[in-house]
């Protein structure tokens, strides 16, 4: 059976999501409402904006039922805004605090080659869009890339992080990571 990986549909390019994660072998659902939580394998929170996906998540009673899922051991990717939903001024599930817009607005959007640890291969084409970087990290916290000095993508326990969209390109590296830590 292939792992059920949730992404979190509230806003975003969830669709994308879903294509890398089947390329993958898993099996995406998208996630809209608490119920939709149960029996997932690991969630995918993606990229958007920030404050309508916390007004998503409060319309929907959706907070405390991720911390749920996280902390009982439940994988979690989060990728650009999802990177902000997990720090700890948000949905608390990382010891980060991310800075929005950290690169710059929608014009300072930009692409680079990122080498990311644990990721075989080439650097990865990586897709900053608005993008935070992680401004301040716990002693948990294991930094596995970082563009111009800004740590960009990090793990701590079940959770990893991208402060870029993977789901913008046909890399799966990054999904193939998270998965992982998905028990297949």
């Amino acid at each position: 059976m292939p792992p059920v990986v949730g992404v979190l549909a509230l806003q975003g390019d969830f669709e994308a999501h879903a294509r890398l994660l089947r390329a993958c072998g898993a099996e995406p659902r998208e996630v809209r409402v608490p119920a939709e939580l149960d029996g997932l394998d690991g969630l995918v929170i993606p990229g958007g904006e920030s404050t309508v996906m916390t007004l998503g998540i409060e319309r929907e009673g959706l907070a405390e039922p991720l911390r749920d899922l996280q902390a009982a051991g439940t994988p979690v990717l989060g990728t650009c805004a999802g990177l902000i939903m997990v720090d700890r001024d948000h949905l608390g599930l990382m010891d980060i605090r991310a800075r929005r817009n950290a690169f710059g607005r929608q014009i300072r959007s930009f692409e680079a080659e990122v080498e990311v640890a644990g990721v075989d291969g080439a650097p990865m084409r990586a897709v900053f869009i608005r993008a935070p970087w992680i401004e301040e990290a716990g002693e948990g916290i294991e930094v596995l890339a970082s563009v111009d000095g800004h740590p960009v993508v990090a793990r701590q326990g079940n959770v990893l992080v991208a402060a870029f969209h993977p789901e913008l390109t046909d890399d799966p590296r990054l999904h193939g990571l998270f998965l992982e830590g998905v028990g297949r």
